[in-house]
């Protein structure tokens, strides 16, 4: 093992295709590392304190979304942030030291608070301002030497680093400073070009039926300047050919063919959907095995288990260093 790696991920919503080349790279990673995978509903609560989500049902959906692709119980602990009391205890020790201006200077903090007040969201709140400091706690109460993250979280992994060096210089070497491990991360477009989101009702979800592939593949905006099928094609300007190219191994046959007329929109679309049916089923049928009743809820119980083991240690040291 090269070491511990912790990340985690929000229960807003039912993940979709556009979530899954992180959780492909979690089922890499975990081979290698001491995997620790969190569903964060504590963060969730940091912009959705009013929504008064379904926790239990978005909880147990994403658990099986990550069991689907391929997270394995056996090898990586999966389990509830808010299971684990140490997150709580660790980000209110971690507060006590935090400069206000490190959390202000998160890009994301203005950016959010400005995008999602123009949807009535009040964010003024202390809880919006420390989930920067709470993710730094979720990643050191592990120890975590790498975190799997997209470009737009390093910020947060770079706070994570300083708030290790201040506990260390303050009290003691307790931490490692965590390294973020950037995965390429696909930018896929909804059906309909824009941002793949629930909430836009234009996107693939991972428990999507064979019919439900098909006909959200049909929907896809392809070239508007292509009117009869022998036409040439201009594929920089088609969704379909961003999925080929992240999802066909014979994307260059695809491209070629489309700017040559040799394939008409229907037939590439048919393509497509064959590509993800077969991306897609094997999801499904590990997805029959985990639903069944109790066998999500024992994995979570085990995983807190697995996770409670390493968090305890962690704090004893802390509260050891901190004189508590």
């Amino acid at each position: 093992m090269k070491g511990k790696i912790f990340s985690g991920m929000r229960p807003t919503g039912a993940l979709h295709i556009g979530h899954l080349s992180v959780i492909q790279n979690w089922v890499a990673l975990q081979d290698d590392y001491e995997s620790y995978f969190s569903i964060v509903d504590l963060h969730a609560l940091t912009t959705g304190y009013e929504d008064k989500l379904d926790f239990h049902s978005l909880r147990r959906e994403i658990a099986l979304d990550w069991l689907s692709v391929g997270i394995d119980p056996q090898k990586s602990a999966i389990f509830l942030q808010s299971d684990i009391k140490e997150h709580a205890e660790l980000h209110l020790l971690f507060s006590m030291f935090t400069p206000l201006s490190w959390l202000e200077r998160v890009p994301t903090y203005k950016d959010q608070i400005q995008q999602l007040s123009q949807q009535g969201k009040e964010l003024g709140t202390y809880g919006f301002l420390g989930y920067p400091l709470l993710m730094a706690a979720d990643i050191l109460v592990y120890k975590a030497d790498v975190v799997p993250v997209g470009e737009d979280q390093i910020p947060h992994v770079e706070l994570c680093r300083e708030i290790a060096r201040r506990f260390n210089h303050l009290y003691g070497e307790v931490f490692p400073e965590p390294k973020a491990l950037i995965g390429k991360v696909p930018l896929l477009p909804g059906v309909d070009g824009r941002k793949m989101s629930k909430s836009y009702h234009n996107a693939i979800s991972l428990t999507a039926s064979s019919k439900e592939i098909k006909t959200r593949v049909q929907q896809m905006v392809t070239d508007p300047a292509r009117l009869r099928k022998d036409d040439p094609g201009h594929p920089e300007v088609c969704v379909v050919y961003k999925f080929h190219q992240i999802y066909t191994p014979e994307v260059a046959e695809v491209e070629e063919k489309c700017r040559g007329g040799k394939i008409g929109c229907v037939a590439c679309k048919r393509h497509l959907a064959e590509t993800l049916e077969k991306l897609i089923s094997p999801f499904r049928e590990r997805r029959a095995y985990w639903e069944e009743p109790g066998r999500v809820e024992k994995v979570l119980e085990e995983g807190a288990e697995r996770a409670r083991i390493t968090t305890s240690d962690t704090m004893k040291e802390v509260r050891s260093v901190m004189g508590l």
